[in-house]
């Protein structure tokens, strides 16, 4: 996995510093017999061996969560990830990945 597709990337500047997270918008299609359609939305949680993928709606109210990831392949040189779950396999295919608004917090 690259590091580009890492979510939330979470950098803090010290004394009152700022946190900021990178909104990746990706696109995720079930392949196989019964494709389904493509699933459009924000990243929240990126595939990670054992753990499911989490993608926010444009709507910000629903979420499609996979079950546990077992296997990535990433084709090379493209934003494009293979996923194969418990039960399915999907294309992953990163549209944009840009950094979002900053927020104050208060590091102790």
């Amino acid at each position: 996995m690259g590091p580009s597709l890492i979510c939330p990337r979470v950098s803090c500047g010290g004394r009152g510093g700022h946190a900021s997270f990178a909104v990746v918008e990706v696109v995720l299609r079930k392949l196989g017999p019964k494709p389904g359609r493509p699933v459009v939305g924000r990243l929240v949680r990126a595939p990670r061996r054992g753990a499911v993928v989490v993608i926010e709606f444009s709507d910000g109210l629903h979420e499609y969560v996979t079950t546990p990831v077992r296997r990535i392949l990433r084709v090379a040189g493209e934003e494009v990830y293979y996923l194969q779950t418990t039960n399915s396999r999907y294309r992953l295919e990163v549209r944009r990945a840009s950094p979002s608004a900053t927020e104050n917090i208060i590091v102790r």
